[in-house]
């Protein structure tokens, strides 16, 4: 096997040239839909506008700052200023708001803040790390705890105790708060967290539990719930996904080596479980037959398997980074769409395995988190070291 540097330095072009097809298309997509926050296309291929108050309202901004940090285009900044005003709304909902916060104004608020300076950006960003920090339940008798996910209830329990393996993806947010305003408190309920999900999300194989429902005053996992996967016990792919890269960059930000331990236990999982053609099925454990894939979890591991490659010694990463390569390349292939009359660009996105009639609509779609992913990934590769989370 390679050293990641050479894999990258024998992809640049493919990386390069695909790169070129994506700002072609969302140079023009950008003007037609600055004025939504984008999730989706009708079915005439026109964008969705969605809530501000949905958890993926922060994409279509934060694929904005990605695409104009690295080509300076100012109608990509444009857009992207616009999605954070529209995004003001569920700002100050607090009891509407829930975990979900990091993807929504950390990869928007945050990034423009870094970009920009803008203070404006900078407050509405701890705003919403407040927000977070709000929502850690310590155990009563033992130490550490974890980040409540939701609000009510979910399939008619009550979600008090849960959490989600998601929520690694939302702790960048804490860790930025911390580096801001000097106070390390922010930092430590993020690690409480990730350590918690080192022990109650990550399984011995490399597998990861979507729900963990915990005992708030012993700290015991009380039970898991199969989520958004096939059944209880099940491997929701992206949920690996969340996994792999989130704690990666609980790695980058912290330099503890256990979660960059963690992040390689469930990479090699996810690399053994799609490695036949590189498309992840929406579940690794759901049964063959429906064939249903789910791009946005490939295109989110293959970002945490870049950054992941970049943090191991070069002849070490040189495993995840063929495998991330591999895996844009597959999606690439098979399900991407440069039209320029269309809005979206990556389709076959998966929201949840269908175990119900019902949900069949949400099986290989256009998600909006699909697009932001595969740009992100696409830049890593050519160098851009811009980190939005």
């Amino acid at each position: 096997m390679k050293n990641y540097k050479e894999i990258l330095g024998e992809n640049i072009e493919w990386a390069r040239e695909t790169f070129k097809k994506v700002d072609e298309k969302m140079s023009r997509v950008t003007l037609r839909s600055r004025d939504k926050l984008a999730d989706g296309v009708d079915e005439n291929g026109v964008h969705i506008s969605k809530s501000p108050k949905g958890w993926t309202s922060g994409f279509w901004g934060g694929l904005n700052v990605l695409l104009y940090n690295h080509t300076k285009n100012e109608e990509y900044l444009k857009t992207a200023l616009r999605s954070e005003e529209l995004m003001d709304e569920a700002l100050m909902d607090f009891k509407g708001l829930y975990h979900d916060v990091g993807f929504m104004w950390h990869i928007l608020s945050g990034a423009l803040y870094r970009l920009t300076g803008d203070e404006k950006s900078m407050n509405r960003n701890l705003h919403m790390a407040a927000n977070l920090f709000s929502r850690f339940v310590r155990y009563e008798d033992a130490p550490g705890g974890f980040i409540r996910a939701w609000n009510g209830s979910w399939q008619g329990l009550t979600v008090d105790n849960f959490s989600i393996i998601d929520c690694l993806m939302n702790l960048p947010i804490l860790y930025w708060a911390s580096d801001i305003i000097g106070d390390d408190r922010f930092k430590r309920i993020a690690m409480d967290h990730a350590d918690m999900a080192l022990i109650d999300h990550l399984r011995p194989d490399g597998s990861v539990v979507h729900i963990a429902e915990h005992d708030r005053e012993t700290g015991e996992l009380v039970c898991t719930h199969g989520g958004q996967g096939y059944c209880v016990g099940s491997s929701w792919s992206r949920g690996q996904a969340w996994g792999l890269y989130g704690f990666t960059l609980s790695y980058i930000h912290t330099g503890q080596v256990r979660y960059l331990e963690g992040a390689k236990q469930i990479a090699n999982y996810f690399i053994a479980n799609c490695c036949d053609d590189w498309l992840p099925r929406v579940d690794f454990r759901a049964p063959s037959e429906p064939v249903m894939y789910d791009t946005t979890a490939g295109l989110c591991a293959a970002c945490g398997l870049i950054e992941l490659a970049k943090a191991l010694p070069e002849n070490e990463g040189g495993m995840y980074m063929h495998a991330a390569v591999n895996m844009l390349k597959a999606i690439e292939k098979n399900f991407a769409d440069y039209n320029p009359d269309r809005d979206d660009m990556i389709t076959h996105g998966t929201v949840l395995y269908p175990n119900k009639p019902d949900q069949e609509s949400v099986v290989h779609i256009s998600i909006i988190y699909a697009d932001y992913f595969f740009t992100e990934a696409l830049l890593k590769l050519l160098g851009d070291e811009f980190l939005p989370w």
